[in-house]
């Protein structure tokens, strides 16, 4: 797939990514064409080659969202490897678990940060041979060697034998292994999913079929004009699953995974459609949200309105229908005043966002729909290849997670679970045979671990079933849900987490945006205090407060939130309550703060 886009799309941009300036000026965005792309990946698979890289042999790379990331994987793909997927974030011990593993023999690295990580448990590493730094030099003994010596190696290689890449390439079959991803752990050690070839074919090939199934109907999905913006974490199945798209498609992609670049970036690369994690499209709404109260009171009661506005238009649309007389002038008026500024901030080409790994909003989504930005929130797992349903445009029901991809089946289990079938579905776990006959029945059901409904064929998770809590009065509680309508509710919120399980009643721990909630103080005269000050202020309790009442009151009883406490921290992936991709530990996070959860409790004679 990767060659026949090379000779399809030839002399056209592939990538393009930013530069440093070497004397400290500000950074440039250079390009790569596709046949630029093909030599970079030619002389580092060949480079690889030379290291004793044969068919599905794992080479592991952890690093941030790159190009060089990219680069690294394609060469790993073309010399017959497979890939090995580790989050920067992740813990030295971790880092030598996954390696160990998946006995890998050959590690990209990003800089010396990561370098020293892997320095500090070699001896837990007996079986890596090699460590590629992307961003760094080589070491004395000659372990760590930089990518440009790697890719010297190969290009050495290639002059030697010219026809060689061709036929490392000619070699891989579908039914190889392609990535090897270890899950974010939420719960015990992570697993290795295997996917192979065939998997990411059948991704990009149902992307294909479902832009040629849109396009037959008047509708647009994607095409080879089209520019990707590529932050999202290439160690994340769903980063891997729009590298592929692109391979099939011909679109160009801007890579930088720098999330704190991200709205500067989108002024530069004006992407015409872009992935996202819910958190990142909440963090927008609540910069919009600061914003209109920092004008005053009337900004603000405008902003309100626009936004009641925006949420009538979208359902109107959700419905197939376009607003009309009143409703429609008020559109165009709000338009004026708030929703063309929005847009702006996305580069104003935006066709689309897709969202997912997290449930978003519904609130949030149909905002930003009513706004004139599209969201399409979609599922899919690791072990399914992140693709396995999507809202279509002019087809979106918020709340649901849209229809299967083409050639993916789905089933509705007794017990609720989601069960799915298709081309994406992995083959299995690595070294774990009796978790993947847990998993997957002998004629190729999955089963998510989520529950679920289908509505009109539209799918809505209502929670994991793992996570279903039910109070001792034996009501069944989807804290998914309510954690998801909350953030609509309060923007100086970062994370609600829900707990009532076997308990008579729900409560909430509370973490605070730390930018939203320092807003909110300079505001009202309480800029000289921190974080954990912050969390026992009686004015911040009292605005968190004023938004449980909101959502309480549109909760059925046994679902309300009776108490919460404003936790001194936020959750972290460092501090192990969050997962690399941002899902809560929540598991972790009631073991933490068990006192805590348990002190809300006291003095009720119902408390288990």
């Amino acid at each position: 797939m990767f060659l026949s886009r090379v000779a399809a799309s030839g002399g056209a941009v592939a990538f393009t990514y930013p530069v440093s300036s070497p004397d400290g000026g500000p950074e440039t965005w250079e390009e790569l064409t596709w046949e630029q792309t093909r030599d970079r990946v030619r002389d580092l698979a060949l480079g690889l080659h030379s290291l004793g890289v044969t068919s599905q042999a794992r080479c592991a790379i952890a690093s941030g969202t790159r190009i060089e990331w990219i680069l690294a994987d394609l060469a790993i793909l073309c010399a017959g490897g497979a890939s090995t997927t580790i989050y920067p974030s992740s813990l030295p011990p971790d880092c030598a678990y996954i390696v160990s593993d998946s006995g890998s023999m050959v590690a990209f690295v990003e800089d010396d940060e990561q370098v020293a990580k892997f320095v500090a448990q070699r001896p837990r590493m007996p079986g890596l041979s090699q460590v590629v730094v992307l961003d760094g030099k080589g070491g004395e003994d000659g372990w760590v060697i930089s990518l440009d010596e790697l890719a010297r190696r190969g290009a050495e290689l290639h002059g030697e034998r010219p026809e060689l890449f061709e036929e490392l390439v000619a070699a891989v079959r579908p039914d190889h292994l392609a990535t090897l991803i270890y899950t974010s752990g939420s719960t015990g050690r992570p697993k290795g999913v295997r996917l192979d070839h065939a998997n990411w074919l059948y991704e990009s090939q149902a992307v294909k079929d479902l832009g040629d199934e849109l396009r037959a109907e008047g509708r647009e999905l994607l095409t080879p004009d089209d520019v990707q913006y590529l932050w999202l974490p290439l160690s994340h199945v769903f980063g891997k699953l729009m590298q592929v798209s692109q391979l099939r498609l011909g679109f160009t992609t801007a890579v930088d995974g720098r999330i704190d670049r991200i709205v500067e970036n989108l002024a530069v690369v004006r992407p015409t459609f872009m992935a996202a994690a819910p958190r990142i499209l909440e963090k927008v709404y609540n910069r919009v949200v600061m914003q209109a109260k920092e004008g005053g009171a009337a900004t603000y009661r405008v902003f309100r309105w626009a936004a009641g506005v925006a949420d009538r238009v979208a359902r109107l649309r959700e419905g197939g229908k376009e607003p009309s007389g009143v409703l429609a002038l008020q559109h165009r008026v709000a338009d004026a005043l708030v929703f063309r500024k929005l847009r702006a901030t996305f580069g104003d080409r935006l066709k689309f966002l897709v969202s997912g790994s997290a449930p978003l909003s519904a609130d949030i989504g149909r905002f930003f729909y009513g706004a004139g930005i599209t969201v399409l929130e979609g599922y899919g797992l690791t072990e399914t290849s992140a693709g396995t349903f999507l809202n279509r445009p002019g087809d979106i029901r918020f709340g649901s997670v849209g229809l299967p991809l083409p050639g993916t089946e789905v089933k509705i289990a007794e017990d609720g679970e989601v069960l799915v079938r298709g081309g994406g579905v992995m083959r299995g776990y690595h070294n774990l045979s009796g978790a993947t006959e847990e998993a997957l029945t002998e004629d190729g059901w999955f089963a998510t671990g989520d529950i679920g409904v289908l509505e009109h064929g539209h799918l809505r998770i209502t929670d994991r079933k793992k996570e279903l809590i039910k109070t001792s009065g034996g009501k069944y509680v989807a804290p998914q849900g309510i954690e998801s309508r909350f953030k609509s509710l309060c923007p100086y919120v970062g994370n609600l987490v829900v707990h009532g399980d076997r308990r008579p009643y729900c409560v909430a721990l509370v973490t605070l945006d730390p930018e939203a909630i320092a807003t909110w103080a300079q505001e009202n005269g309480l800029g000289g205090l921190d974080y954990p000050d912050l969390a026992e202020e009686p004015r911040v309790r009292e605005m968190v407060q004023e938004a449980i009442d909101e959502l309480n009151e549109g909760l059925p009883r046994h679902e309300t939130v009776k108490r919460f406490t404003i936790l001194p921290s936020e959750l972290t992936v460092e501090g192990g309550e969050m997962t690399p991709s941002l899902k809560m530990r929540r598991r972790a996070i009631e073991d933490k703060y068990r006192d805590v959860l348990d002190s809300m409790y006291e003095g009720d004679t119902r408390t288990r």
